[in-house]
């Protein structure tokens, strides 16, 4: 079997550095750390890079993916909008504010993009079906990107998801198994799957597809800094739920510099977590290396993940860029949600709303610098938790159709 995975050229641990060819695998037999892809770059100009399309292929040659994957049947996801957020900035104080809102991907979340690598890895080996374990987000968009890749799709989620997670994720046709479970005790019940005859040339996003995957959150820092006009921001928060997109953004940030494609300025990382599910902003807090599991407890359900596998490569990232890592209550997300909406038109779900309170959080503890350029990530529609603003379900006032009867309610 010929693979084609563009620049990547094999599998290298994050611990210990052992590297493998290039397969379905997702932990070192030396150590059993993470794989991640590895890469020999050719020459990449940013002029090559704003010639390709409008979505995650015009960074293909930093990607690992074939040179023609644009020419395929995929989802496209990516190039979301960069909001300069003046509102939001002067309600908070930020004097150069930006919300990354990737609402606006094919199926309203980030994980389009994640999904993307996989889907080219899953071709790569031949998989028929797409598999995963998820929190909502994720099995909208691989149910989605296996119908547009004429690919079978069995995604398994915890039971008491929201209903707009589920509805999405049905639609698109394929089997949704609800575990009766947290996310963590499904994520192991799918690494049992790989093993097992009844998952044979099944491709789990997050399990045997996972250092193609997590790769697709680098594009969240190439777009970032392209559109900031190729720089880096000097402040950035992000969600943490497995913690990947959060080391991939800052591996994203790391590249364009080794590229030349950005100058090697400084940048602060901050994680956001919910207070019902923050392991990391526990440790990070107490000054540990280790995150220690919780069972979630939050409305936050996109970033309930009690064991966080990228948890203490979070907590490394923070502590180097001079960032930190803080969680909110759930009455904050809700208030940060209304905030979001209310100053810049942007309505987030949950996972936003975390950011965002974050954002206010260490700003109003002056953890966060209000000169420097400061970006915040919005990974979700809040069309997905409507549940969590059903208060606001209501019209502010009910009237007779007349002028008098509008006029006692100005």
């Amino acid at each position: 079997m010929s693979l084609d995975f563009g620049p990547a050229v094999a599998l290298s641990c994050r611990e210990c550095g052992a590297r493998y060819p290039l397969g379905p695998s997702f932990a070192c037999v030396e150590c059993f750390g993470p794989l991640e892809a590895a890469y020999e770059f050719g020459h990449v100009t940013r002029e090559q890079i704003e010639s390709g399309p409008a979505s995650i292929w015009r960074y293909r040659s930093l990607l690992p993916v074939p040179a023609d994957v644009a020419t395929k049947p995929n989802m496209n996801p990516g190039w979301t909008r960069l909001v300069k957020a003046g509102n939001l900035g002067r309600a908070l104080g930020f004097k150069s504010l930006h919300v990354k809102d990737d609402s606006g991907n094919p199926t309203h979340s980030f994980k389009d993009r994640v999904v993307a690598m996989a889907v080219e890895a899953a071709r790569n080996f031949g998989f028929h079906t797409l598999s995963c374990s998820s929190t909502g987000n994720l099995a909208g968009a691989v149910t989605a990107a296996a119908a547009r890749a004429g690919l079978e799709a069995c995604v398994f989620i915890p039971a008491d998801l929201e209903q707009a997670k589920i509805a999405m994720a049905r639609v698109f046709g394929g089997r949704l198994i609800g575990i009766d479970g947290t996310y963590d005790e499904v994520n192991r019940f799918c690494s049992e799957l790989i093993g097992d005859p009844l998952g044979d040339k099944w491709g789990f996003v997050n399990v045997n597809l996972r250092p193609y995957y997590a790769e697709g959150s680098k594009t969240l820092a190439y777009e970032i800094a392209e559109q900031l006009g190729w720089r880096l921001p000097e402040q950035i928060v992000i969600p943490i739920a497995s913690g990947s997109q959060l080391t991939k953004i800052d591996k994203g940030f790391k590249e364009l510099v080794a590229l030349g494609l950005v100058e090697d300025t400084p940048y602060k990382i901050f994680g956001a977590q919910a207070a019902g599910c923050s392991p990391v902003s526990t440790a990070f807090k107490a000054g540990h290396e280790v995150v220690q599991p919780v069972k979630p407890d939050t409305i936050a359900k996109s970033l309930a993940i009690g064991n966080p596998a990228d948890g203490p490569y979070v907590l490394d990232i923070a502590r180097r860029t001079g960032g930190a890592v803080e969680d909110v209550t759930d009455a904050e997300i809700v208030e940060a949600i209304r905030l979001l909406a209310s100053t810049e038109g942007v309505f987030a779900e949950t996972a936003g709303g975390v950011t965002v309170g974050v954002l206010k959080k260490l700003a109003e503890s002056g953890r966060l610098d209000p000169e420097a350029e400061t970006v915040v990530l919005n990974t979700g529609d809040g069309l997905k938790t409507l549940d969590v603003i059903a208060a606001d379900a209501a019209p502010t006032a009910v009237i007779r159709p007349s002028l008098d009867a509008f006029r006692a309610t100005v």
